[in-house]
């Protein structure tokens, strides 16, 4: 019963927030535009899917993502998992499957996330081919993983965020003076899908997971900032794979040439 008023109330307060969305979607079309909606049954249908689905998604997350992000935090931070010795305060070094965890979840949770593929599979189309989606995602995926297991290094060591999200960005402007102008603004826009559904629940999760359970962090100081790195490392990946592929592509223009007598 408790599970169902929990649905009921998530699903009224899905409603509420997506409202607004409905009157300016709907109100520039019969106010501003003038014109009747195409097919709005089928958009009616669409509205009430998504709905359904955030209403679910959302008693999920609570359910499921943020319970499990916490408690594995809490498991592989704990004295007898780490092999802690009384008296001894762990040093960073000790943690190393905090890290190797981050690293993993944040790119199985990229892969996953709806909003890359729906952008991968755009610019594989509009490059007709050139720029293949799965590469782009494997990209993205692997520069979140960096980037979240740096951000639970930063939360264990308590350094300073400012510090990373510098040099981060000091990286990627160097990065975008060499690249090419057609892929900067994709990967600029690959930082940003990563902040979505699946990745934002599971990532902060983590982060106040452990910021609760290591010694001497604060979870509202230090427990936040996750998502920071989870979007400056793509835009690196993404900025770095396109370097990469077209330094092969010359490399073999180049043997090619040399190869005709």
């Amino acid at each position: 019963m408790e599970l169902i008023v929990h649905i009921v109330r998530t699903g009224i307060s899905t409603v509420i927030d997506v409202l607004p969305i409905a009157a300016i979607l709907f109100g520039f079309q019969f106010l501003v535009i003038r014109k009747k909606l195409p097919n709005l049954k089928k958009v009616l249908f669409g509205f009430a899917y998504v709905l359904a689905g955030l209403t679910l998604f959302l008693v999920g997350l609570e359910m499921a993502l943020f319970p499990i992000g916490e408690t594995m935090a809490s498991q592989l931070t704990s004295p007898a998992f780490i092999g802690a010795v009384e008296g001894v305060p762990p040093v960073p070094m000790d943690y190393v499957w905090v890290y190797v965890f981050a690293a993993t979840i944040g790119f199985a949770t990229t892969i996953a996330e709806p909003s890359l593929i729906a952008v991968a599979l755009k610019a594989e189309k509009i490059s007709g081919g050139s720029l293949k989606a799965t590469g782009l995602r494997i990209a993205v995926a692997i520069g979140v993983a960096v980037g979240v297991a740096l951000g639970a290094w930063r939360i264990v060591t308590g350094t300073p965020l400012p510090v990373y999200i510098m040099v981060g960005y000091a990286v990627v402007i160097a990065q975008t003076m060499l690249s090419s102008r057609t892929i900067i603004p994709l990967a600029y826009d690959s930082g940003g899908v990563t902040t979505s559904t699946v990745t934002v629940p599971v990532v902060a999760a983590l982060g106040l997971g452990l910021a609760s359970t290591i010694p001497g962090r604060s979870p509202l100081i230090d427990g936040f900032g996750l998502i920071a790195f989870a979007s400056l490392f793509p835009i690196m990946s993404v900025l770095a794979y396109a370097l990469i592929t077209e330094r092969i592509k010359r490399t073999k223009r180049s043997a090619a040439g040399r190869d005709i007598p």
